[in-house]
């Protein structure tokens, strides 16, 4: 989106709306964001800080205000760099350490997020809750910023932004023994901590000898890509994966570059994989195994 700065969005999602007030102390933030508007999402449920909404966001940024996350009000509108998250919070979150960047506030009471995060914690990886982000009024988009990339990571960021990976939704469909859950969860963890590795590669550019870098990043991705073809047959992400992996192994592609497309690839193939996972009621399943457990150890 071009023309002034951002001073509210609004956040569609499962026929409600949403106004968030914009603050002024993330423009940088703010700006990479404007360039996505309007954005599609899919939310997510947490499985850690408890008490948010989020959503995968296509922008890599870095921490701008430096906000501790536990410090974030209910109502808080915030990015989460590592994490590369855009979320919404409702009450106190559980114990987690991080720093983010504060966007904003709900400008409305939290109780309807609340209830659409019940919703969600309960319904999600039986469907997938779409909505949108938007400025009111905005009638342009900016043009994406070029880049020197090579077009086959160009294909496969627009191809995996578009839509779930068909080798993701067919596993969801195996009756093999332990799937889709096996695997499923193998595959999300994988590509969790992959994204997570690639961050902290990105956050010691400059200090660590770009051989170093491209090395440690290709031999992280190549063993995660093994791990998607061999042990959850995963093809069509695994090859993704593969052909990062070759490119870190050319000199002749801009490092930090490579690095934020690869951090898009990857941390969208992972919330692709989180999406499809009842992670709620593998909970309860877990409580009640770990219930029955204690008893029969008494």
């Amino acid at each position: 989106m071009s023309g002034p700065a951002l001073t509210q969005l609004q956040f569609d999602v499962d026929g409600q709306s949403f106004p968030i007030v914009l603050g002024t102390d993330a423009p940088r933030t703010l700006g990479a964001l404007a360039r996505y508007l309007p954005l599609p999402l899919q939310l997510h449920t947490p499985k850690i800080a408890g008490s948010h909404i989020y959503w995968h966001a296509p922008l890599i940024e870095d921490v701008e205000g430096e906000t501790a996350v536990l410090d974030a009000p209910p109502g808080a509108f915030i990015y989460w760099p590592v994490r590369q998250f855009l979320e919404i919070t409702f009450a106190p979150l559980q114990a987690e350490t991080a720093s983010v960047t504060v966007l904003g506030h709900l400008d409305a009471p939290v109780d309807g997020i609340a209830a659409l995060a019940g919703r969600l914690k309960r319904e999600q990886g039986q469907r997938i809750f779409r909505g949108q982000l938007s400025a009111p009024g905005a009638t342009t988009l900016a043009s994406p910023a070029k880049t020197s990339l090579p077009p086959e990571i160009a294909a496969v960021s627009a191809r995996v932004w578009q839509a779930c990976p068909a080798d993701l939704r067919e596993l969801t469909a195996s009756r093999a023994i332990m799937h889709p859950a096996g695997p499923a969860l193998l595959a999300e963890s994988e590509l969790r901590v992959l994204h997570e590795v690639l961050w902290t590669l990105r956050a010691s550019l400059g200090e660590t000898p770009q051989e170093m870098t491209r090395h440690t990043a290709a031999l992280n991705i190549n063993r995660a890509g093994g791990r998607l073809r061999d042990f959850c047959h995963l093809g069509e992400s695994a090859e993704a994966l593969t052909m990062l992996g070759r490119c870190f192994e050319r000199d002749n592609i801009a490092l930090d570059t490579l690095i934020d497309e690869s951090i898009r690839i990857i941390g969208r193939l992972s919330a692709w994989a989180d999406l499809l996972i009842p992670w709620n009621d593998l909970n309860d399943a877990f409580r009640i195994a770990a219930t029955q457990m204690e008893k029969a150890e008494q």
